[in-house]
Formats: structure tokens, C-alpha cells, sequence
């Protein structure tokens, strides 16, 4: 059984600070789960343009309220705790917070722990990984 809590990542290698977000990251590709877990602060006023090209990614909002633009359609969806959004078909997205947001965050592939956005919004690939037995 994997047991962790938000206190136990900060200030260590699984939480990644931007100027627009820290993520707190509670499961990795490491735990061999198949998924990865995360809790991510967005803060109040930004905007972060983003692409997941080698990843599927579910978020909910747990606190605060902004907005999710997909660009291909230029669609602008509200976001307040209780939505969710999936990102299914790798949109390319901006994520607009009015206020500090605070979403649970599910990738698979996993991530392993120190991704940030490249120049092209998305996390890179690693290769996959097998948990020893």
C-alpha cells in the first residue's frame, strides 16, 4: 500500500514550482500504478497555454474558479470545484484562473515527477516503466 500526504511532498524533489502553478506530485511513474496523481495550485490571475501531446490528462477542480479554452474551436469552458475535464484528444488548451485553483490531476502515461511544459506546452515522453516484483 502507498501511503503519502500533501506535507510529506512539499519542499521535496515530487513538488515543481512554475511562475503559474506548483504541483504536488503523489503518485509517479516509479510507483508503477500505470497513472500519475496530482495535486496542483494554479494561481490566482494567470494563464498557462498548454499541449499534451504524450500524455492524457483528467482534472478536477477541488477549489477557485477559471476558465479552460480549447483552441481548435475556441470553445471557453467554466471551471469551479466539482468540474471535471478530460483532455482526450491531446487539445491544445490555455487554463485561465480567476481565482487560486486547486485541481486533482490524473496523467497516463505516468509522469515521473520533474516534468515542466517544453517551449510546446507538453510534458516530454519517457519510456515505460516496469515496477520489480
Amino acid at each position: 500500500m502507498i501511503v503519502r500526504t500533501i506535507e510529506n511532498i512539499k519542499g521535496t524533489e515530487s513538488e515543481v514550482t512554475t511562475p503559474n502553478w506548483v504541483s504536488r506530485r503523489l503518485l509517479l511513474k516509479k510507483d508503477g500504478m500505470g497513472f500519475s496523481f496530482h495535486e496542483t495550485v494554479i494561481y490566482a490571475g494567470t494563464e498557462t497555454p498548454m499541449q499534451y501531446l504524450n500524455h492524457l490528462e483528467a482534472v478536477y477542480c477541488i477549489e477557485g474558479e477559471g476558465e479552460v479554452e480549447t483552441i481548435e474551436d475556441g470553445k471557453v469552458y467554466p471551471i469551479k470545484p466539482g468540474t471535471l475535464y478530460a483532455l482526450d484528444q491531446h487539445d491544445r488548451h490555455i487554463l485561465r484562473a480567476k481565482t487560486q485553483m486547486r485541481m486533482a490531476c490524473v496523467f497516463n502515461p505516468p509522469c515521473t515527477g520533474r516534468e515542466v511544459h517544453g517551449d510546446n506546452g507538453a510534458y516530454p515522453l519517457e519510456k515505460a516503466y516496469e515496477k520489480p516484483i
